[in-house]
């Protein structure tokens, strides 16, 4: 089981990187891709410190250890001055990750709709409650997480600068102390993201509880 976890891993953070790519080279930056990162290659997307440690807090998952994974890969690479619209499709390739995730959750959920109780399930439930778990942590309205570039893209340009200045300058501290655990071993943002990921996978797999 640990070894079908940790290719859910590799399976979850590679689309989600890959996304983030194709989308800025469809919106006519190709600077993902000349780096190399519009790639299926899991390597391509590590981070020492950041894949690492959601390498480790995963494999704790799959021992039943009560931890909320958390980490990040190596970021995709952006050139503003290459879009056209640089808010507007900053938004979009922010939210093509988390939206790929979602996505590949669905997919591979209908699946077992159609082959309920095999094998399948063994296989697939890691890699479906990864990616559900990664969309929702990532849709958080903070930087440096996806959320954040979504917000300000979808907000009107005079509070949209006033916004990202506010999260480039706070937001990795905000992050922080939302993760901390502070109330009874439980932190602020496992309060919102473990209900949503619940809901998500309720309606994916129906009848148990998930994190």
């Amino acid at each position: 089981m640990i070894l079908i976890w940790i290719l859910a891993f590799a399976i979850t953070i590679t689309i989600h990187e890959a996304s983030h790519a194709w989308m800025a080279d469809h919106l006519g930056d190709p600077t993902a891709r000349l780096m190399g990162r519009l790639s299926l290659n899991p390597l391509k997307h590590y981070d020492p410190v950041g894949t690492t440690l959601l390498l480790v807090l995963v494999a704790m998952r799959a021992f039943g250890i009560p931890v909320m994974p958390f980490g990040w890969a190596k970021p995709v690479q952006i050139d503003p001055f290459n879009l056209q619209n640089p808010k507007k499709d900053s938004a979009l390739i922010s939210l093509a990750g988390p939206f790929s995730n979602i996505a590949l959750s669905t997919i591979l959920a209908i699946i077992l709709r159609i082959f309920p109780n095999t094998l399948l399930t063994s296989i697939f439930y890691p890699v479906i409650l990864l990616n559900v778990a990664l969309a929702v942590f990532n849709l958080l309205p903070i930087h440096p997480l996806d959320g954040g570039k979504v917000l300000v893209g979808i907000l009107p340009d005079h509070m949209a600068k006033q916004v990202d200045l506010f999260l480039e300058r706070y937001g990795m501290f905000l992050l922080f102390v939302f993760i901390f655990p502070m109330f009874g071993g439980f932190s602020l943002i496992s309060s919102v993201v473990s209900p949503a990921i619940n809901f998500l996978m309720n309606l994916l797999i129906p009848g148990g509880f998930y994190i």
